[in-house]
């Protein structure tokens, strides 16, 4: 829940969700999925952009700086030149 913070692997860097990679174009501080519940009590997935260098991209579209993109299971967004798709908490998996 709240803010997970997801970046490129560096020791001593406080990001929540950091990504071993050999890809220069991800940086340390790349995007920010909030997860937070809506009115019904289901999972909510917000993606931005953290003011990354290469931008962050969902369906091949660049998410403008400032701008939120709300994101489901089965979400491909891409930081640099990594891809990731989101694999949404089901029940049982929190």
């Amino acid at each position: 829940m709240g803010d997970n913070t997801i970046g490129r692997y560096q020791k001593g860097n406080p990001i929540t969700t950091p990504i071993e990679t050999d890809d220069p174009s991800v940086d340390l501080l790349h995007c920010i999925v909030n997860v937070s519940l809506d009115k019904h009590g289901r999972l909510r997935y917000i993606l931005r952009d953290a003011n990354s260098n290469t931008g962050t991209f969902v369906d091949n579209t660049e998410i403008p700086p400032r701008e939120r993109r709300i994101i489901t299971d089965g979400t491909l967004f891409t930081i640099g030149a990594t891809s990731i798709i989101l694999h949404a908490c089901g029940e049982g998996d929190a």
